[in-house]
């Protein structure tokens, strides 16, 4: 793993499909900016990181990534489309667990800085999710 290569897929695996929060600390600079406020009152930095991963695996604790392509590596950055599954068990942004199976996508760019990423920029559907969920229509 050249300098951080493999860190979407590795987040996507192990820490949202796997539920290794601890991870993020190893995986981020202290100093990380997220450019993606993906859930209302996500906070900044590593603690919005958690944040989102807490709230996905609570309402989805099956959450998986179908697929983590294409992928693209640049320098230091490194970008990946994502396919999310998972089966809503718990409230999520309001709405109560609906026993459905859904699936979303994410675009998601990062920085590295000496393996770890430092900087993110992302794009959840959320829109396809909380249609999928029938709490918007579509």
């Amino acid at each position: 793993m050249a300098d951080g290569t493999g860190l979407i897929k590795r987040f996507y695996e192990e820490v949202i499909g796997g539920g290794q929060i601890d991870l993020v600390d190893e995986l981020t600079t202290e100093d990380l900016v997220d450019h993606e406020q993906g859930l209302p009152g996500q906070p900044p930095g590593r603690e919005g990181v958690k944040f989102f991963i807490n709230a996905m695996r609570g309402a989805f604790p099956d959450i998986r990534a179908k697929a983590i392509e294409p992928t693209l590596v640049h320098g230091d950055l490194e970008a990946a489309h994502v396919v999310l599954t998972g089966t809503h068990r718990g409230e999520l942004m309001g709405v109560a667990a609906t026993n459905r199976s859904v699936e979303f996508e994410t675009l998601d760019i990062i920085r590295v800085e000496g393996g770890r990423v430092a900087e993110h920029w992302g794009v959840t559907d959320v829109m396809s999710l909380m249609q999928q969920l029938g709490a918007l229509p579509e």
